[in-house]
């Protein structure tokens, strides 16, 4: 489990596929502290299994879905990426509870200014609409953001000095795919109400039905 906090990018060294899987290898720009054999690890939101390290390079096993899934397999040699090691308890949850689990890799429709924010704004699939709330969360490349404003077929967030600094959000173009994972409770809500029955009939959610499905 993850926060989407990231602590520090690292740029795409390499990258094999041999069958249904591969090495994707990063050098990171800040070494991680006693990196562990096995440990997870998102890069750009993906939840990955450390194989092994040397110095500042980190190799990781990563299955052939993950790479046709998310925009690890597309992205070139030298990109950068996000890294976030999994969260520890007891920790401080910074930004939101963040699975690893790629829901979709979705292309950047725009990354600009404007007025003094940076805002990012992403296309998304339909299959995505019921988990997009305006002023709710979702990672973009595994960084725990808030959805300003959430349209028919796409959305938008503002991102902070300190995103734009600190992640690989700022190299983003348009055109190029983002790793987009929406809400893990916002998930389990919709499922519940879905088998509850309290959405049959496409009726929709409201605090009435809310309560009557026991949240």
């Amino acid at each position: 489990m993850f926060t989407g906090i990231i602590q520090t990018v690292a740029n795409i060294a390499d990258r094999k596929l041999s069958g249904k899987a591969g090495k994707f290898i990063v050098g990171l720009k800040i070494p991680l502290a006693n990196p562990v054999k096995g440990e997870s690890v998102a890069v750009n939101g993906a939840c990955l299994t450390l194989e092994g390290s040397s110095g500042n390079l980190l190799t990781f096993h990563v299955l052939e879905e993950t790479f046709n899934r998310t925009n690890l397999g597309s992205l070139p040699v030298g990109a950068e990426v996000n890294i976030e090691r999994a969260m520890s308890l007891g920790d401080r949850l910074g930004g939101h509870l963040v699975t690893g689990h790629i829901d979709a890799a979705c292309p950047v429709k725009k990354l600009g200014k404007e007025g003094g924010d940076w805002v990012i704004t992403v296309n998304y699939p339909k299959e995505l609409e019921p988990f997009l709330v305006e002023k709710g969360s979702v990672s973009i490349d595994g960084v725990s953001l808030t959805l300003a404003e959430v349209e028919k077929g796409y959305f938008t967030v503002h991102l902070i000095p300190s995103t734009i600094e600190m992640t690989s959000l700022k190299g983003r173009k348009a055109g190029e795919l983002v790793n987009i994972e929406t809400d893990l409770i916002g998930k389990y809500v919709l499922n519940h109400l879905k088998y509850s029955g309290a959405m049959r009939d496409n009726s929709n959610i409201n605090m009435d039905s809310l309560r009557e499905s026991g949240w």
